[in-house]
């Protein structure tokens, strides 16, 4: 593993970080620098612009398709130099990061010239059709089924979990195309318009209020026979390379976030006293040692990619990486709420400023209001659910990696109770 980037990535991450200085607010890069309400929605309002005017959405995808262009070690030096900045990256995460890459990779030229602009300019949203109420670990025994009519296909279903579907214009959505066949042989990958006659969404309110996800019911839904991503009964590998990019994005500038948070909660510890604590301290160290483990199992990775070598151990990586994390950020928030102690529920308390995720909150029904840091250590339990459960991929890592016996299959039918 080589931690010196080559002199022309280093030149372009000069221009970058100058782009970066020229176009963030004044006062960016300032100790303890804030903005006012009106100054967050004037920024909100015109960062995405700024971003497409420099290029800098999608932008390792080819430029026939309206990227830049890219180089892998350009696109690494792009999210460092943002992620050090602390800069947002307009993202409609499922568009930019899962089904974009999708497309790129696995779709006909048709489908790329017409959906990947349209992703790119943030004129077409999307959400998620993967997990279903009896399938979410065991997806390959998904019950949507897709049947051909003519040029239509027409879906009938339910899914769950489905992120942001009240305000998606189309889903990338596994449905079962073929029932004769083992059941990951049957499955295709399409794309679903979701302003279409026959698609309910119910959202799902969380015990803290938040509603992101939904319940979506799919009854002789129609869309394009055209709108197969990587060819019929081919979805299960398609939805395993959309899988790939979310959990193997961000290798060198996912642990940064981790170690902001570190940063916080030794600063809070010093603070209230709780540094003095052992076990506070071992767990403090603990945390900063898997961090590091982070952040070098990502250099290693970056450099298997740009040697286009095929190291075992970084395959390993790719499987396990994101049970790394997730597990890992679970305890952290665990520690958080031992470090801040009753100071955690109250309202302004957090481990980070902008660590996680954004919700918005349910409309219209009653809702128990929770802290920032409160509402991050729930979400940091669905972490290790979200993009594979930890269990599955231990399976994967045991059964594939380790060569160990698969998992015996539940019995279909009930044993007998013994007799007496």
């Amino acid at each position: 593993m080589d931690l010196t980037y080559p002199a022309e990535a280093e030149e372009f991450r000069s221009g970058i970080r100058s782009w970066l200085i020229e176009n963030l607010p004044d006062g960016w890069f300032d100790e303890g620098f804030e903005m006012t309400t009106e100054q967050k929605a004037e920024f909100n309002e015109t960062w995405t612009s700024k971003l497409r005017d420099g290029g800098w959405i999608c932008a390792t995808w080819p430029e026939e398709y309206g990227g830049k262009g890219l180089s892998t070690m350009q696109g690494v030096v792009l999210a460092e130099e943002f992620a050090m900045a602390k800069a947002p990256m307009r993202a409609d995460f499922f568009g930019d990061t899962l089904v974009g890459p999708t497309i790129l990779m696995n779709g006909t030229e048709e489908q790329k010239k017409y959906f990947l602009p349209r992703i790119m300019s943030g004129e077409m949203s999307w959400c998620q059709g993967f997990s279903e109420p009896d399938s979410g670990s065991d997806l390959a025994s998904l019950k949507t089924t897709a049947v051909a009519d003519g040029d239509e296909w027409v879906i009938n279903g339910q899914k769950v979990w489905t992120t942001q579907a009240q305000f998606a214009d189309y889903c990338f959505l596994l449905a079962r195309t073929d029932p004769n066949v083992k059941k990951q042989a049957g499955i295709s990958y399409l794309l679903v318009p979701m302003k279409t006659e026959g698609i309910e969404i119910r959202g799902i309110t969380q015990p803290d209020g938040t509603a992101e996800f939904n319940e979506v019911f799919f009854n002789d839904v129609r869309c394009p026979i055209d709108n197969v991503v990587g060819g019929l009964n081919n979805g299960w590998k398609i939805a395993n390379d959309t899988l790939g990019f979310e959990r193997g994005m961000s290798a060198t500038t996912g642990y940064r976030r981790f170690a902001e948070e570190y940063r916080l909660m030794v600063e809070k510890a010093e603070e209230n006293g709780a540094i003095h604590d052992p076990l506070i301290r071992q767990r403090l160290m603990t945390y900063f040692t898997k961090i590091q483990i982070l952040r070098f199992n990502g250099l290693r990775s970056l450099t298997a990619t740009l040697n286009k070598t095929r190291d075992p151990a970084v395959t390993v990586l790719g499987v396990t990486n994101k049970m790394f994390w997730s597990e890992m950020h679970r305890d952290a928030l665990e520690l958080c709420l031992d470090i801040w102690g009753n100071e955690a529920l109250v309202s302004t308390a957090a481990p980070a400023n902008g660590a996680w995720p954004g919700v918005k909150r349910a409309e219209g029904r009653a809702s128990y209001d929770v802290s920032p840091m409160v509402s991050a250590f729930f979400f940091s339990r669905s972490e290790t659910i979200w993009g594979g459960t930890a269990e599955i991929q231990r399976n994967i890592v045991g059964e594939r990696v380790l060569g160990l016996p698969r998992e015996p299959k539940p019995s279909a039918t009930r044993p007998e109770a013994p007799k007496n």
